[in-house]
């Protein structure tokens, strides 16, 4: 069963992410609280306590006398993310070179050359959607649920920016090749050259985007 949002039915805080996350709740819109429980086919107890859940992830803010909104990450603050994305991707990097089995290189691979003729097809959002996933592989193997469960954080923020730069003229052939010298470096078991490239990696995309909007 789907609801009025377009979710399989969860727990109102994690229908709640999944509507801000995917974009079905924009940055600004208001969240209130009757309208959501009626969405949801919850109580208005429910949805309070998922707002304030959601409020401490920094995916919504509470305005005095105005309510809840979802909140909107600036240019300046989705680089910051960005930055620090990358030291905990790059650990998680490092982690899935000293642990991958020959399964999990294949699956990167097999990501990887999905990409690769996404990208012939021109069909770059569609890239973009896969570069999260082998992201999401790449943690999986890596088995560090810290970095994982904050970089899920860190990402649900980053709805906004989602497919920006891999738009840039000539950024979905560098991200490519950045993404390959990662899946190279799984392969090879090599930790030090696995955070290295996660870490120019995401520095890149930061900087493609400082260059897209002047912070």
């Amino acid at each position: 069963m789907v609801d009025n949002l377009g979710v399989a039915p969860l727990r109102a805080e994690d229908r709640l992410r999944e509507a801000i996350v995917t974009g079905s709740l924009q940055p600004n819109e208001r969240l209130v609280e009757s309208d959501l429980a009626q969405r949801l086919g919850v109580s208005r107890t429910l949805i309070r306590a998922a707002l304030v859940r959601l409020e401490q992830e920094g995916l919504v803010e509470h305005e005095r006398h105005r309510g809840a909104r979802v909140r909107l990450v600036s240019e300046r603050e989705a680089v910051e993310i960005l930055e620090t994305r990358a030291v905990l991707e790059g650990l998680a990097a490092r982690l899935a070179a000293e642990r991958a089995n020959a399964e999990d290189v294949e699956d990167l691979k097999g990501i990887l050359a999905d990409m690769q003729q996404l990208r012939e097809a021109q069909d770059l959002l569609a890239v973009s959607d896969l570069n999260a996933q082998l992201h999401r592989r790449l943690l999986e193997i890596s088995g560090h649920e810290t970095a994982a469960r904050l970089i899920g954080t860190l990402n649900s923020q980053l709805v906004r920016f989602q497919y920006r730069t891999i738009l840039l003229p000539g950024r979905s052939e560098r991200s490519f090749a950045e993404h390959a010298e990662i899946v190279a470096a799984v392969a090879t078991r090599d930790g030090d050259r696995a955070e290295r490239a996660m870490r120019t990696h995401l520095s890149s995309v930061a900087d493609a985007l400082r260059r897209q909007v002047p912070l």
